[in-house]
Order: C-alpha cells, then sequence, then structure tokens
C-alpha cells in the first residue's frame, strides 16, 4: 500500500490524523524539513503554496479549525503527512473526512483511491 497527501491541497484540518486506526498520518509544521516525509510525487510536495481553489474554499469557515496555519496545536493546523503509509489497511475513513481531498492511496494491485469529502 502506498499512501501520500497532494501538500499544495491540504487544509490541516487533521480529520485523517484523528480516523486512521493504523496511524498512517502525523500532522507536521507546513515550514518543517519533515512535511515532506511521505512519498508524495514531486508536484504533490509542500513548495509552501496551497491550491487556490482549495484556500477559497476554506478560508472563511469558521469550523473550530485552523485552516492553512503552519503548526499544528494538536486539534488543526499544519500539514498532513502520510509517514506510515505501508500500514493502510484501506478502510477508507481518511478519504471521507479529508477537507482538501487531497490523500491518494494506491493498493498493491495498482488501484488508485483519491479522498472525496464527504
Amino acid at each position: 500500500m502506498d499512501v501520500w497527501v497532494e501538500k499544495e491541497k491540504c487544509t490541516g484540518c487533521q480529520h485523517c490524523k484523528d480516523v486512521c486506526p493504523v496511524a498512517v498520518f502525523e500532522m507536521k509544521e507546513r515550514s518543517g524539513a519533515d512535511a515532506n516525509a511521505d512519498n508524495a510525487p514531486e508536484e504533490h510536495k509542500w513548495k509552501g503554496t496551497t491550491n487556490a481553489d482549495v484556500v477559497a474554499k476554506w478560508k472563511d469557515v469558521n469550523d473550530g479549525h485552523k485552516h492553512f496555519a503552519d503548526q499544528n496545536d494538536g486539534t488543526s493546523g499544519g500539514l498532513s503527512v502520510a509517514t506510515a503509509g505501508s500500514a493502510c489497511i484501506l478502510c477508507q475513513a481518511c478519504l471521507i473526512e479529508c477537507e482538501g481531498e487531497c490523500i491518494v492511496i494506491h493498493d498493491d494491485a495498482g488501484t488508485e483511491y483519491r479522498s472525496i469529502y464527504k
């Protein structure tokens, strides 16, 4: 199983980390050296720029999350990083809960799964 986060779309909502039963995801600082500590392809690594469409959708939402904050406060903020992607059991909970629709999973047969926010 291969799991990564398209960093430019991550809102920092932390839902993926909260719902994953096998701790695939960790929240990292956007400015931290380990913001790209997963298998994201080069075009989806964190380069300091957030997708404008995702920002437009979430910047004014007042749901208690620190959307697009540099650091995580334990409840939201920062970037999600799939540091333990090989532990994924394909339960798909993260795919349903991801606000930024930024999670990609490739199973061992090569099937691709992408998050679609409920």
